[in-house]
Formats: structure tokens, C-alpha cells, sequence
């Protein structure tokens, strides 16, 4: 075991933990470290051999970078966060203030990183194999929907343009710039398991044929998805749509069609709850970023961990 150093011996005498600190300090049980370092690695500079300028430790970079997904930092606050909360710098193991911190351009260039070399997706995919091994129980179900992320539509910037792969679309009676974020979760876990980042105008059902798997058997979707049952993947699963809320409205109470729809809803609320961590939890509710690419990584990234906070009781039980 590591010798404690000064700074980590001060922080063991507070009598109580914010709920920063206890957050950051569950997600370090949760996250898979091994696993997902040895993804980003193999891209990750060396250290010199001369005497060049050395890289900062690769798990306290991806710890930055965990900590700006679940806060919704920019690079530049996220450099000043580091600066003054002892309880980002104990979680991304820098020590005190009297070691050095990343700045801004350190954490851009990490998170080009990630970028170029798809490590969202990547992670994605682990943290739901990693879900398996800890014995989380998949169905042969899905739930598919969609949410708006805003961006901004603003043209007052470098290039006096709004960003070309973000798109208008309708909701209810409003109209929204931005992107649309298509997922597919399973009926019995709640696990997040396919992902599509598309422009705001795409219609949600054109994308529910990614998100289905092939073993699925029962598919549940909302009103907006009438017509599923039609498409060429869907021969041989069971689509149950929602009824539209004007038709639902009359039906009478008590009823087993009442109560049939009552039931659909009830399976179709848990794709609503990873919806719920990424707008109203992590803050992520307009896009920092131009490109569909961009924000696809972030995306995926986010619902991974998503997925290990779901399920944090489970994996705590099990030692991580």
C-alpha cells in the first residue's frame, strides 16, 4: 500500500464528506479501470527516454476527463475545478496544490484523443461486457426512443455560420436545433445497450432498426413509431406500440385494454431514466461541440457510465 502523503492525511481528518466527494468517491469503485485503460494505452505518449517533457499519468487524465462528463466542464473549467476542489484532485490522484495540474491545452489534447481514435464506443461496449460478468441479467427485449439535444443556433462566431451536421426538428408544436440521441435499452435491465447520434429532423422511427438486436424478440415503442411492425428486421418480433394519447384518453378505467396499456407504459418509463441521468444529472442538455462524430463519443461515453451507476449497488456487492 502507498504511503499517505500530507495532503491525503489532511483530507482523512474531515468529519464530513460533501456530496461531490462521496459521488467521485463511488465512482471510483464503479468504473472498471484496468479494462479501460488498456483501451487508450496503446495511443497514449510515452515517456521519454531523454529528457523530454513527461506525459501526466494516463488514469489521472481519464479521470479528468470522467470528471467533465458527469460536471459538464469545458476544458478551461475544468482546469480551474482542479485548482480549487480537493476532492477533483484526490479523485484524479494529482496530490496537493504544490504538485503541478494539467491546464486546458493537457485536457484538449486528451480529449482529441479519445476522438480520433474512437474510444467512446470502445468503452461503451466494455462497460456493458464488464456489466455481464457481474451478473446483470439481459432479456430478449428492447425499448427504443429519442431525445433532442439542443445546439446553439447562434451564427455569431468565427465562421458566422451555424454547425452544417446539426438540423431542425420537431417536437410537439416547438422547433429544436440540434442533435437527436436514439438509444435502445433493454425491457428487463434498463441497460443501455446500442446507441445512434443523428441531426434533430431524422425521424425516430428510421433508426430503430439499428438499435434492435438480433435476439430480441418484443419490441416496445412509443406512439411516435406507428408502423414499426412493417419494417423488413421486425418479421418475427412482436411490436407493441403505444397507444396515441388522444385514443387512450377514452378508454374506460378498468378495462383489460386500459390495463394492457397501462402495462406498456410501465416497461417503456425505464428507457426515460437513462434520458433523466444525461439531461438532468450529468447537466448535458446542449451540445459543447461541432460535428456529429464529436458529440457521438461523448455521448456513448456518458451512457456507458450510465449504465455502471444504474447498476452501482450490484457492483459494489461484487468489489467492483
Amino acid at each position: 500500500m502507498a504511503q499517505l502523503s500530507f495532503f491525503d492525511f489532511e483530507n482523512t481528518l474531515t468529519e464530513k464528506k460533501s456530496r461531490k466527494a462521496e459521488f467521485l468517491e463511488t465512482l471510483d469503485k464503479l468504473v472498471p479501470w484496468t479494462e479501460l485503460l488498456s483501451l487508450i494505452a496503446p495511443f497514449y505518449p510515452k515517456v521519454p527516454i531523454g529528457s523530454g517533457r513527461h506525459p501526466y499519468p494516463l488514469e489521472s487524465m481519464l479521470r479528468i476527463y470522467l470528471m467533465q462528463l458527469c460536471y459538464d466542464l469545458s476544458d478551461p473549467m475544468m482546469e480551474n475545478e482542479l485548482i480549487d476542489s480537493m476532492s477533483m484532485r484526490r479523485f484524479a490522484r494529482l496530490g496537493g496544490l504544490d504538485k503541478p495540474t494539467p491546464d486546458e491545452s493537457t485536457i484538449l489534447h486528451f480529449r482529441h484523443l479519445l476522438e480520433k481514435h474512437g474510444i467512446g464506443s470502445q468503452v461503451f461496449e466494455q462497460i456493458n461486457a464488464h456489466l455481464l460478468k457481474a451478473g446483470v441479467r439481459i432479456s430478449k427485449g428492447t425499448i427504443v426512443d429519442a431525445t433532442i439535444i439542443e445546439a446553439p443556433c447562434s451564427v455569431k462566431n468565427k465562421t458566422k455560420s451555424r454547425d452544417p451536421e446539426m438540423k431542425h426538428g420537431k417536437k410537439g408544436n416547438q422547433y429544436h436545433f440540434g442533435i437527436k440521441a436514439h438509444i435502445g435499452v433493454d425491457a428487463n435491465s434498463g441497460i443501455v445497450h446500442s446507441v445512434a447520434v443523428t441531426g434533430a429532423n431524422v425521424a425516430d422511427i428510421t433508426m430503430a432498426d439499428e438499435l434492435v438486436r438480433k435476439e430480441d424478440e418484443v419490441i416496445f415503442v412509443d406512439a411516435g413509431f406507428q408502423g414499426l411492425e412493417k419494417h423488413e428486421k421486425m418479421k418475427g418480433k412482436t411490436v407493441l406500440v403505444a397507444m396515441r394519447p388522444g385514443k387512450r384518453k377514452q378508454l374506460e378505467k378498468g378495462t383489460i385494454e386500459a390495463r394492457f396499456e397501462y402495462c406498456k407504459a410501465q416497461i417503456r418509463a425505464k428507457v426515460e431514466h437513462p434520458f433523466h441521468w444525461i439531461k438532468c444529472v450529468f447537466k448535458y442538455r446542449k451540445v459543447r461541440f461541432r460535428g456529429l462524430y464529436k458529440n457521438t463519443e461523448r455521448i456513448r461515453f456518458m451512457f456507458g457510465l450510465i449504465n455502471l451507476c444504474k447498476y452501482k449497488d450490484l457492483l459494489l456487492k461484487v468489489g467492483g
